[in-house]
């Protein structure tokens, strides 16, 4: 896969991507990515990815809504609440008939209950914004939000990708894309916004704990994925 770089190279999150390279390499280079990127993961695995990651959203609306209240000032609260609105008003219904083009019908997501997966890394990334402040908690959600944007566009850029074809493809370029390209690049921006505001060299082992943590935990997701075929 070819080496994608978001956000400034001295950056906090290539820091911290740094700091647990090895962990990093596991989770974007996981066994469920490399066959979405050839076409040959199993349409189960990929529809029970689909119902937990509709599950995982709700979860994340709920830690913007903990970034909300752990905002200092108005321009915090706002984009916290824009991300909010982002996912309630808009990603769950694309998603909704994103499943719907796989045969997955909406009663079927509402009702299918959480993953230990998805569980452990939604209720980790919570935990790390109540007992902490606003870096910690977009730290433990920089893994997903900024991590999706590397793998896809690091698989799109990679000519062993199978595009033509690939069942897959939509999702491919739905991360790969510009859009959501701006939405992992504002997160690692807000990483270093935040760490000049309340960083200091005695943070960053705390910060590489939560960042590493979350990372090995959203490796185990996508591993929820290919167990669910086995």
């Amino acid at each position: 896969m070819t080496g994608i770089v978001i956000g400034p190279a001295d950056g906090l999150f290539q820091r911290l991507r740094g700091a647990c390279l090895d962990d990093w390499r596991r989770y974007t280079r996981h066994g469920f990515v490399a066959e979405l990127a050839a076409g040959t993961l199993p349409e189960e695995s990929f529809r029970h990815y689909l119902i937990q990651d509709y599950l995982f959203l709700i979860q994340f609306a709920r830690a913007y809504a903990l970034a909300a209240y752990k905002a200092e000032d108005v321009a915090d609260i706002r984009q916290a609440a824009k991300s909010l609105s982002t996912i309630v008003d808009g990603e769950t219904s694309l998603h909704v008939r994103f499943c719907a083009r796989w045969g997955i019908p909406e009663a079927e997501i509402l009702g299918a209950p959480e993953a230990t997966a998805t569980m452990a890394y939604t209720r980790y990334v919570l935990e790390r914004g109540m007992a902490g402040d606003l870096l910690d908690l977009l730290v433990a959600l920089a893994p997903c939000v900024v991590g999706y944007a590397e793998i896809a566009q690091g698989l799109m850029a990679d000519p062993a990708t199978v595009v033509e074809g690939n069942p897959y493809r939509e999702w491919l370029e739905m991360y790969s894309g510009a859009e959501y390209g701006a939405v992992a690049a504002g997160a690692a921006a807000a990483l270093d916004r935040h760490f000049a505001r309340r960083g200091a060299a005695g943070r960053l082992p705390g910060l590489e704990s939560t960042f590493r943590a979350a990372t090995r935990l959203e490796a185990q997701f996508w591993q929820m994925g290919l167990d669910r075929a086995m």
